[in-house]
C-alpha cells in the first residue's frame, strides 16, 4: 500500500502547487506547459519506452492525436476549478470522473449494467451536484459561471480522457508505456502551441519561476503515474484496492488539505456531497 499511498501523495500535491502558483500570481498555463517536457524525459529515462519496436505507420493516431490535445487542454481547465471552486471540489470532480467510462461502456460498447454499478454511478452524480458551488452569492456572473463550468468539463473531460487510455490499452499494436511516451510527446508539442498563444497573442511575460515550479510540477506528476502503475503490479491480485485506495485517498487527503491549509469553506451541501463521493466509489468497487 506504500506505493498507493505515494502516488496520493503526488497526485495532492500537483493541485496543491497549482493553488499556490495561482496565490504567488503566477501564471498556471506556463506551469502546465513546462511540466511536459518533464512528464517526456522522466519516462524515457525510468520506464524505457520500446521505440525501437514500433511501426509508425500502425500508431493508432486517431487515438493519440486527440488525447495529445486532451491533455494539456484538461490540465489548464484543472488549474481554473482550482481557482474558482477550491481544491476540494476540483479533486472531487476529478475523481467521480471515472462514471464516464463505466457510462460509455454502458451506452457505446452495449456491456449489461449491473444494480451495484447504476447505483454507484447515481450515487456518485449526487455527489457531483451536491459538490458544485451553487451559492448565488459567490461573486459577479463569470464568477458563478467558474464555479459550475469547471468542475463539469473536468468531470466529463477527465472520463473521456480515460476512455481514450483504455482503448489504447487494449490496442495490442505498440506497447502501453510506449504508447504513453508517444502521447506525451505529442502533448508536449500541443502545450508549445499553446505556449506561443499565451506569449504573443495574450501578451503574457515569459516566467523564469512559472518554468521552474512547470519542473517541479511534472515531477509530482509523473510521481503520481508511477507509483499508480508500481502500485497495481505490487498487488496484481487486488487491483480493487488500488483503485479504491487511490480515489478515496485523493478526495480524503484533498478535502482535509484544502479546508486546513487553504481555509476552503464547505457548505453542508458541499459535506454531503464529499460524503457521497466516497460511498459512491464504495459501491462501485465492493458491492
Amino acid at each position: 500500500m506504500i506505493f498507493v499511498l505515494l502516488s496520493v501523495l503526488c497526485s495532492v500535491t500537483v493541485a496543491v502547487l497549482l493553488k499556490y502558483a495561482k496565490l504567488l500570481q503566477l501564471s498556471t498555463k506556463q506551469i502546465i506547459v513546462w511540466n511536459y517536457p518533464v512528464a517526456v524525459l522522466l519516462t524515457y529515462f525510468v520506464l524505457q519506452p520500446q521505440l525501437e519496436i514500433v511501426h509508425f505507420q500502425k500508431i493508432p493516431w486517431e487515438l493519440y492525436v486527440p488525447l495529445a490535445v486532451l491533455l494539456p487542454s484538461l490540465f489548464i481547465f484543472i488549474s481554473l476549478a482550482i481557482q474558482y471552486t477550491g481544491l476540494v471540489k476540483a479533486e472531487i470532480a476529478q475523481r467521480l470522473s471515472l462514471f464516464i467510462p463505466l457510462l460509455a461502456s454502458f451506452l457505446l460498447f452495449s456491456e449489461t449494467i449491473s444494480w451495484n454499478k447504476g447505483l454507484g454511478i447515481f450515487v456518485g452524480l449526487l455527489a457531483i451536484i451536491c459538490s458544485i458551488g451553487w451559492q448565488k452569492h459567490a461573486g459577479n456572473r463569470m464568477d458563478r459561471r467558474g464555479t459550475i463550468v469547471y468542475p463539469l468539463l473536468v468531470f466529463v473531460g477527465m472520463g473521456i480522457i480515460d476512455i481514450f487510455f483504455k482503448q489504447i490499452a487494449l490496442n495490442k499494436t505498440v506497447p502501453y508505456i510506449t504508447a504513453m511516451f508517444i502521447v506525451f510527446v505529442l502533448a508536449m508539442g500541443v502545450a508549445f502551441l499553446f505556449l506561443i498563444y499565451f506569449l504573443v497573442i495574450e501578451k503574457q511575460r515569459f516566467s523564469i519561476k512559472s518554468l521552474l515550479l512547470g519542473i517541479l510540477l511534472g515531477v509530482f506528476n509523473f510521481g503520481n503515474i508511477l507509483f499508480y502503475m508500481k502500485a497495481h503490479r505490487a498487488i496484481p491480485e487486488n487491483p480493487s484496492i488500488v483503485f479504491t485506495g487511490m480515489n478515496i485517498g485523493v478526495i480524503s487527503l484533498g478535502a482535509l488539505i484544502g479546508v486546513l491549509l487553504f481555509k476552503e469553506k464547505l457548505s453542508f451541501v458541499n459535506k454531503i456531497g464529499l460524503g457521497l463521493s466516497i460511498l459512491s466509489v464504495l459501491i462501485i468497487t465492493y458491492l
